[in-house]
């Protein structure tokens, strides 16, 4: 994880994140989502992690002991964030990617494709403005939007706020759509099912190997903008070598979200994933019962 943007500085998540979220609508909560929810909202994000990178005096073990504190307690807010969605039987996809990947067109088209079938609701991550929000909106999807400020990635603390706000419908499915960077997010566990990294082909080819974190941490690489090959030396194959050898394990689906090609297949994938996540929900309840 990065020590030197001040995206992991103590302030963060460790002693609650300083980020802004809008409110899409409202409702009263039934949960109780086991989150520390003592920070004020609308306020800065600080200069870095206690200038220790700049700073010689401070000792690498130190940084490093920074990491993990920010990591532990990220983790225990991922933990909840994945209990409460289990207890509701949502399937939860945490969409990472490069800016400009077509993320959120992505998740336009899907929700358009999927919201006759089951619920569906995003929680948008930028470092600023509502555009995204407002788009995934326009398709009559809920969505809040997370605004980290000078922070590159969404943690699993803000993800709780926004799962607060949010209240996503039992047996629907959540897409959190990252902030645009291939580094942090890798690190930082949100409590998804499952980490979708999107690798258009304008992009680099051998992006997998130059940000493995990403290609590793992810269960499934879609490949988007397919439409747009013929025009460019993009070698699908070549990508998708390479990705799995970060990553043996790693699926890969190949789409154009601007002609539908390939779209089916992804519905699909997500449809039997949130099938799944329900039934055991059910299976759970019953075992209690």
């Amino acid at each position: 994880m990065c020590t030197t943007c001040g995206c992991g500085q103590p302030n963060s998540v460790a002693h609650g994140h300083s980020h802004d979220h809008d409110h899409d609508h409202d409702h009263s909560h039934g949960h109780d989502h086991a989150h520390d929810h003592d920070h004020g909202h609308s306020h800065d994000h600080g200069e870095g992690p206690l200038g220790a990178v700049h700073d010689p005096t401070v000792s690498r073990a130190r940084i490093v002991q920074i990491e993990e504190d920010i990591l532990s307690a990220n983790n225990r807010y991922a933990t909840a964030n994945r209990r409460l969605l289990a207890e509701r039987g949502v399937y939860a996809v945490n969409v990472v990617s490069s800016p400009g990947s077509g993320k959120t067109t992505l998740l336009v088209r899907t929700i358009e494709m999927l919201k006759e079938r089951f619920p569906v609701s995003v929680v948008e991550g930028d470092q600023q403005t509502e555009f995204d929000a407002e788009r995934i909106r326009a398709t009559g999807a809920h969505a809040t939007q997370v605004n980290t400020g000078k922070g590159c990635h969404l943690d699993a603390h803000m993800v709780g706020h926004a799962l607060d706000n949010l209240d996503p419908a039992e047996g629907g499915v959540l897409f959190i759509e990252n902030v645009g960077n291939l580094i942090c997010p890798a690190a930082f566990d949100l409590g998804e099912a499952i980490k979708a990294v999107v690798l258009s082909v304008t992009e680099g080819e051998d992006k997998p190997l130059k940000y493995p974190d990403m290609f590793f941490e992810a269960g499934l690489m879609i490949v988007t903008k397919i439409d747009l090959l013929p025009h460019l030396t993009f070698d699908v194959e070549r990508c998708i070598d390479y990705a799995r050898r970060v990553n043996p394990d790693l699926q890969v689906l190949r789409l154009s979200a601007t002609t539908g090609e390939g779209m089916e297949d992804w519905c699909d994938w997500i449809a039997r994933r949130r099938d799944a996540t329900l039934e055991a929900q059910k299976r759970s309840a019953r075992a209690i019962a």
